[in-house]
């Protein structure tokens, strides 16, 4: 992932967020969310191995997970399905593997730590929509893992696909967006969120992540990230570890990210 430029908040326009809807998830402790971001590894393959472990803790076995093959990467996609009362889908995803340089922290250990958080988060009380958190493997080798993803979808299982939310190099800063890369209505969305929560959210527009996979088979995608001018330098690097990440900015974003999650299932058909 690489940045462009810096958009002011202002640029968000008006804020779309029903006040009067019941939005229920669960908040975990702040311990619990850096606890799980502590568990960053060497290897891919131990990331792998970390991050399916972590599912498994939050109840993603048998039936609700798989690994799915990916082509051009040696490692599966993980998936963990949380069923809903339609067959709508909201799908979460961040990939888990890294570059050679650094342990990946930031990029992307950082947002797919957060997927058994988020599965924990939003399973407190049943959910309209079919929530579906992919692990993704092979992004660093040009979107791998979220291509052999969306490959694999049918044209009904496109159809029923109402968002894609990408998490991807999280709490080097205050939660960011990707405005010219993500779908309008998704990103005003979570700006009405974050207004109403009091949290911060700046646009930050960068090349390329894995949200663009769905974005290109006309499926609404949204990137949340927290990179910048000044921090986009740690990416690729040795600097990119666990002492890069600042905690109050991870937290929030976590908090954020569930509370959208929860909006998203009472706001989409």
């Amino acid at each position: 992932m690489g940045l462009r430029f810096l958009l002011p908040a202002a640029f968000l326009g008006a804020l779309v967020f029903a006040q009067s809807a019941s939005v229920e998830f669960n908040t975990l402790d702040r311990a619990v969310i850096e606890g799980r971001l502590g568990r960053a590894a060497g290897s891919n393959a131990e990331h792998k191995a970390r991050l399916q472990e972590l599912l498994g803790e939050v109840g993603c076995t048998g039936e609700h997970f798989r690994e799915q093959k990916v082509s051009g990467s040696r490692l599966p996609n993980l998936v963990c399905t949380m069923p809903g009362q339609n067959h709508a889908v909201i799908i979460v995803g961040a990939h888990y593997d890294a570059v050679d340089l650094g342990k990946g922290a930031v990029d992307n250990w950082s947002g797919a730590s957060l997927l058994p958080s988020l599965v924990e988060s939003l399973g407190t009380v049943p959910r309209r929509h079919t929530f579906v958190f992919v692990g993704f493997s092979g992004e660093e080798r040009g979107l791998a893992g979220s291509d052999s993803y969306v490959r694999e979808l049918t044209r009904e299982e496109k159809s029923r696909t109402r968002a894609m939310v990408n998490l991807d190099c999280l709490g080097l800063s205050p939660t960011k967006v990707w405005v010219n890369g993500s779908n309008r209505k998704l990103t005003a969305m979570l700006a009405g969120v974050a207004k109403a929560m009091k949290l911060p959210l700046e646009g930050a527009n960068v090349d390329t992540d894995d949200s663009q996979s769905f974005a290109r088979r006309k499926i609404p995608s949204i990137s949340i990230h927290s990179l910048t001018q000044e921090t986009l330098r740690i990416l690729h690097s040795v600097r990119d570890n666990l002492d890069a990440i600042r905690g109050g900015d991870y937290y929030d974003t976590y908090r954020l990210v569930a509370a959208y999650l929860a909006y998203l299932d009472t706001a989409l058909e």
